[in-house]
């Protein structure tokens, strides 16, 4: 599991402790969303003492937000720091963890570069999987007990098939989680091969005991 990453959001004096994949939302909202512009090549570096100037209030010189060491003039989006917000780069960088007195990038700033392309790496793994593997429908109750269940559309993974549920281990593991496996045409794996039986014979599935081994549906003890 990704360790939560800091991300140093300065309006005055205020930082947050947010996760990576909240840090992706915020760069996607701060960068490609909102088309904000690169600033001109020189570039400004601030204290954690200048910038706690930039507060937005009554003769402030303005309101500036840094985000890992970037620093953002957010004055027109004061109220509203979301979609729809005007924001605009500003050419300045924030001395401390994430650059250097010389405006260089830090350690610090190129370990949580690679933790985001990790954790980008690891979304599209886990989106891949649930394509291949949607997770099964669910319900228990004190008088029946447990059942899952597979339809076209279980596990928000919209598709022309059903599937069958099956227990799903990761190597290594003796946890499992419930997905809706295809029953029909090739392995996943070889789309060439002429087995009909879809991804039936995964090494990493098992049935569900006492269930039939072709029922959409599987009732848990």
């Amino acid at each position: 599991m990704l360790r939560s990453l800091l991300l140093c959001a300065v309006c005055g004096s205020v930082s947050v402790l947010l996760p990576a994949d909240v840090w992706r939302l915020w760069s996607r909202w701060f960068t490609d969303w909102l088309g904000i512009a690169a600033g001109p090549a020189s570039v400004r570096l601030f204290t954690k003492s200048e910038l706690s100037r930039y507060t937005g209030e009554k003769g402030s010189p303005g309101l500036y937000l840094a985000i890992l060491g970037q620093v953002f003039d957010v004055k027109k989006g004061k109220k509203h720091y979301g979609p729809g917000g005007s924001y605009s780069f500003f050419s300045g960088k924030l001395v401390g963890t994430y650059y250097n007195h010389n405006g260089e990038p830090t350690q610090v700033l190129s370990d949580v570069e690679l933790a985001v392309t990790q954790g980008r790496k690891l979304k599209a793994e886990s989106e891949l999987e649930n394509n291949l593997f949607p997770p099964c429908n669910s319900e228990w109750s004190s008088a029946k007990g447990g059942r899952v269940w597979c339809s076209p559309h279980s596990g928000g993974v919209e598709r022309e098939w059903a599937g069958v549920p099956r227990k799903l281990y990761r190597p290594g593991s003796k946890s499992h989680r419930c997905v809706c496996v295809r029953t029909t045409g090739p392995p996943s794996n070889q789309p060439n091969s002429a087995q009909n039986r879809g991804d039936l014979e995964n090494p990493s599935l098992q049935e569900y005991a006492g269930c039939h081994s072709l029922s959409v549906s599987c009732a848990l003890p």
